[in-house]
This record gives structure tokens, C-alpha cells and sequence, in this order.
């Protein structure tokens, strides 16, 4: 066991005014399993890159361990997998290996094909099976579960919680409690550890933040009192002060004494009632300060006119002779939620376009209701560029509007600027989202939404969803989002 010790670390990027990090101080346990929480744009992927020394900062990083990342970049694709296992790790032992590989249910067979024939998934358990073989090292696992269908999903936590010294950073809910046992997060104001798994972070933060949103409800009322108090009091008090001229004893001469007393007594108890208001506003203003903005969405579904919207009737697909997916049969009626699951490759994603309209070939019977509007969210986001103002244009939504829902997204006004070449990849998903709920539509598919999307925007969406109750088909990983939106479930 050793420690990673950061301290006063400040980090901007060139030409920003804003740091992404100022004064930051904390330590990490090299035996954590650790998970890395926030929203968007937070500087996750940032903070990855400053322990691996990539650029320059203020302040001290200082360990014992070696950093290395996954996912780990493969310079030639062509070369055979075990070749790539060599190039990370020259030092290991093939049973080794071979015992990692079957903890991620790898066959042996693939250190022997070249490395771009073998799926995401695979590529993604070979790496990190090459990566835990390294003596010495901490591995930062930047987002691992984008290219993982459920199972592997389940394989992966499993294998990652028999492991430890690593930071894992994803916006899985069921992903990170199932493999970690500290937390990191990156709040709007600071950075918190904690020991335990997202769930318990999670309750944690909304105890802390329904504490705070009671707190500064009491203390503003106090500050009202108080303000209504010292107005009456200092008011009470100077009109003592005018009338003690006037004021009589025995009914022969001015008591100018008493007055006066009485008086000062009043601006006295002002003065106190001022402080008390003060230290009010005070202690209000230490709270809210890691509140998370998460606006309610807006979606404005179309009605169909038919109650059944689509009819798939024993659909087979194939490419080059290659079966893809056969004997697919379901419907979608009217306000369903339709979750197609299964293993990656296994035809989800073409059943979507085929729905789509795009040119599948395919057998078997495919009856969609005529006139039906359609929204659409693929996996893609690289065709992304220019600005938010163009893509609306050309996408013919109403430009406010699109604007007003990235705000809720958890956008900043200064982004609205940026080209989009230049977003984040959760920040580009986001993109696609806003378009899709600006979007009037009979039917929503969307084609694993969530890669790269922060663990908040994701409960935003699945309450969007629960409220407004669309018609859709969609593919997506994240457990914890198709139990809570999905009506029914289709397996490929």
C-alpha cells in the first residue's frame, strides 16, 4: 500500500480563463478500486491525463506507482493480438495471461488472430488483461463500458472487482457499484472521496443536498424576520430620539433622559437584530454550493393515428451470406418502449435501420404505419462540427429552444460559442439528445444513447421519459436506465 499525493494543483488549458482545477488537495490509496464521477466537461479525463504527465500544471503530483490508461492505443491494428499484448507488457508469462483472459471468458485463440478482426469487446478484455499483467502499475480506465453489451458488462465489474489500484471512470450506475469501494466526484465547487460505491455516494449527496436546500429555506426565512424586526425596531428608536423633547415628568418639564435611554436601547436591539441577520446571510451563502442544476426536460411526442405503429414478423438479416440476426418478431403500439438487448454483433443496430428505411437486406415481413415521423439518434458522433446555430439551421429545429434544452444538459453559455469538433464526447451525445427531444415525432429511436453521458443527465432523460411516456425502440447497456424506462424487451 502506498499513497497518491496531490496537492495545490491548479491546471488551465492555454488561451482558457477558466481553471479546471484550482488548488486542489487529496490523496488516493493504491489499493483503492476507485470510481470517478461527474458531470460533463468537469475535467475527468483531464485530471487521467495530468497523472499520466501530459501536461504542464501548478502544484504537486507525486506516487511510487506507474500510471498507464485504458484505453491503451494501438498503433498497428494488423499485427497479431498477442504481438499488442507484448508491446504493454514485455514481461509476463503466457499462462498468466491466459488466466486473465479466462477470468473476461476470452478464448485463447484470439492472441493469434490479427487484433482489428477481433469485436470492441474483445479488444476491450484483451487490453485490460495486458494492462493488470504490468507489476507496479495504477490503471485509469477512461469509460471501458462504451463498446460492452450487458454480459460483457457483468464480465468486465466481475473481473475488475477481483483487482484493485485503479480509477475507473464511467456513468454506469450498476456498472460502478458491482466493482468499486471508494468514490471520487467532482462537484461544481470541489472534489470528495468517499468509501463506497455510487449508490452510497449517490444517497449521500442528495441526504447532504435536501439538508442544505432546508437549511437555507429556514435561514431565509430568519433573514426576512430579522429584516422586518430591524426595520421596526430602528424605526421605533428614532422616533424616540425626535419625540424626547416633548416628553414630560410629572407633567412639568421634558424628560430628555429617559427618552434618550429609551432610545439608545431601541438602536441597540437594531443593531443586534442587524448582526443576527448578517450571520443569516452568512451561513446561507456557505450553502447550495455543490447543488447539481438538473432542470426538468421537455419532449412533445406526436399522437398516431392507429394504436400499432410497427410489425416485424420473422426478420432475418444477412450480409455477404454472413446471418446477422433471424426469426426477430415484435410490435410497437402506441406509448411502448420497446428494449432490444442482446451481444454485440448480433443484429441490434441493423433492425434499427431496416426500421429506419435505410436499404437492409432482409427477409421476412416488415409492416410500418404509413406517414410515421420518425426521430433518430445513432452511435456516431464524429460528422459533428461547426456551430450550434448551424447544425439547428440545418436541422430545421427551432434554435432557442435546442439551446434552452443544452442548458438543461448542463451546457454553459460559453460553449455556445465552441465549434463542435471541440465538445467532449459526452457533451456531443448531448447534442444529439437536445435534437431528438426538439423533435416532434410519432416513434424515437435511439441507438445506445447514453455512451459518454454523465450519470445525471442520464436520470434527467429517464425521467423525461417516465413523464412523457414517447413511443420507442432503443438499444442501450446502462441496466439501471432500461429497467426504469422500458415496457417491453426484445431479444435479438
Amino acid at each position: 500500500m502506498s499513497l497518491i499525493n496531490i496537492s495545490g494543483l491548479t491546471f488551465a488549458y492555454d488561451g482558457s480563463y477558466d481553471s479546471v482545477f484550482e488548488e486542489v488537495s487529496f490523496q488516493i490509496d493504491t489499493d483503492w478500486k476507485l470510481g470517478f464521477t461527474g458531470r460533463n466537461g468537469r475535467g475527468k479525463t483531464t485530471f487521467l491525463n495530468l497523472l499520466l504527465g501530459k501536461y504542464e500544471y501548478q502544484g504537486t503530483i507525486s506516487s511510487s506507482v506507474c500510471f498507464d490508461y485504458f484505453p491503451f492505443e494501438v498503433a498497428d491494428k494488423m499485427k497479431n493480438t498477442i504481438d499488442i499484448i507484448e508491446n504493454i507488457c514485455t514481461d509476463y508469462q503466457l499462462w498468466e495471461l491466459n488466466r486473465e483472459l479466462s477470468l473476461l471468458d476470452v478464448s485463447e485463440d484470439v492472441l493469434y488472430r490479427p487484433f482489428y478482426t477481433l469485436s470492441n469487446g474483445e479488444q476491450t478484455k484483451v487490453l485490460l488483461a495486458g494492462l493488470f499483467l504490468k507489476g507496479n502499475n495504477f490503471l485509469l480506465i477512461d469509460e471501458p463500458t462504451n463498446h460492452l453489451d450487458s454480459d460483457a458488462r457483468r464480465l468486465v465489474s466481475n473481473y475488475l472487482k477481483l483487482k484493485k489500484g485503479f480509477i475507473l471512470v464511467s456513468h454506469d450506475r450498476q456498472f460502478l457499484d458491482d466493482c468499486i469501494d471508494h468514490i471520487i466526484a467532482i462537484n461544481k465547487q470541489n472534489i470528495e472521496i468517499q468509501r463506497g460505491n455510487f449508490s452510497s455516494w449517490w444517497d449521500n449527496k442528495e441526504m447532504q443536498d435536501n439538508y442544505e436546500l432546508a437549511q437555507n429555506r429556514k435561514l431565509q426565512r430568519d433573514i426576512d424576520t430579522l429584516s422586518e424586526a430591524s426595520k421596526r425596531t430602528a424605526a421605533w428608536s428614532d422616533k424616540i430620539e425626535r419625540g424626547k423633547n416633548g416628553s414630560l415628568v410629572s407633567g412639568i418639564k421634558a424628560d430628555k433622559g429617559h427618552a434618550g435611554h429609551q432610545a439608545a436601547k431601541m438602536m441597540k436591539r437594531s443593531k443586534s437584530t442587524e448582526a443576527r441577520k448578517q450571520n443569516a446571510m452568512q451561513e446561507k451563502a456557505k450553502l447550495l454550493k455543490n447543488i447539481e442544476t438538473a432542470d426538468k426536460l421537455l419532449i412533445k411526442p406526436r399522437v398516431y393515428h392507429a394504436n400499432r405503429l410497427l410489425e416485424l414478423s420473422d426478420i432475418s438479416i444477412r450480409y455477404n451470406q454472413n446471418l446477422v440476426c433471424e426469426n426477430v418478431n415484435f410490435t410497437v403500439n402506441q406509448g411502448e418502449r420497446v428494449a432490444l438487448r442482446g451481444k454485440n454483433g448480433s443484429g441490434k443496430s441493423s433492425i434499427l435501420k431496416l426500421v429506419l428505411g435505410e436499404d437492409i437486406p432482409f427477409e421476412g415481413s416488415l409492416l410500418k404505419g404509413s406517414n410515421l415521423v420518425i426521430s433518430y439518434i445513432g452511435q456516431d458522433t464524429s460528422f459533428l462540427s461547426g456551430t450550434l446555430d448551424e447544425f439547428a439551421i440545418n436541422e430545421r429545429i427551432d434554435k432557442s429552444v435546442f439551446k434552452s434544452m443544452l442548458r438543461k444538459l448542463d451546457f454553459s453559455r460559453t460553449q455556445f460559442d465552441k465549434d463542435m469538433s471541440d465538445f467532449s464526447d459526452g457533451q456531443k451525445k448531448k447534442v444529439l439528445l437536445a435534437r431528438s427531444l426538439c423533435e416532434q415525432a410519432h416513434l424515437y429511436i435511439w441507438d445506445e444513447p447514453l455512451n459518454f453521458v454523465d450519470v445525471i443527465s442520464r436520470i434527467q432523460i429517464e425521467n423525461l421519459v417516465v413523464a412523457y411516456q414517447p413511443t420507442m425502440i432503443f438499444v442501450e447497456h446502462d441496466q439501471s436506465f432500461v429497467d426504469g424506462i422500458a415496457t417491453k424487451n426484445v431479444s435479438i
